[in-house]
């Protein structure tokens, strides 16, 4: 992520994934305050995006939008459930950046067997390449 706004559409991204089952729990919204420190977006501003609709900055770079998926994969995880519609957006989410639809439901497999949901970045991208080839 190079300039702010492209930081701000990522996690306007990202707040939209989180509620689209009706609502936003405190675990999902720590998470997502979380991401945004990580991406040095102030308190103010982050809860500026939950009253915003951002136009969506096309990632270009394919690691990126490999992170970004984890990132919103983690975020449907965060609260300890799995709502069929946070499951149906997350691959729609990830076919529409671009990501091998294989390549994410073996991510999204992975996590669930994961005891912490958690999968290393080498384990990802090997992913993305066996599917890939």
């Amino acid at each position: 992520m190079n300039t702010y706004e492209e930081k701000k559409s990522l996690l306007s991204e990202m707040i939209a994934f989180s509620t689209v089952e009706g609502h936003l729990n405190k675990k999902e919204y720590e998470f997502l305050f979380l991401i945004a420190n990580e991406l040095n977006i102030e308190k103010g501003g982050f809860n500026d995006l939950f009253q915003q609709e951002l136009p969506k900055l096309p990632i270009n770079n394919e690691l990126q939008r490999i992170q970004h998926f984890y990132k919103l994969a983690l975020l449907m995880h965060s609260d300890g459930t799995l709502q069929i519609k946070e499951s149906i957006a997350i691959k729609e989410i990830g076919v529409r950046m671009g990501l091998n639809s294989e390549a994410i439901k073996r991510i999204l497999t992975k996590m669930e067997k994961s005891p912490k949901t958690i999968i290393s970045a080498d384990v990802l991208k090997k992913i993305f390449k066996e599917e890939r080839n």
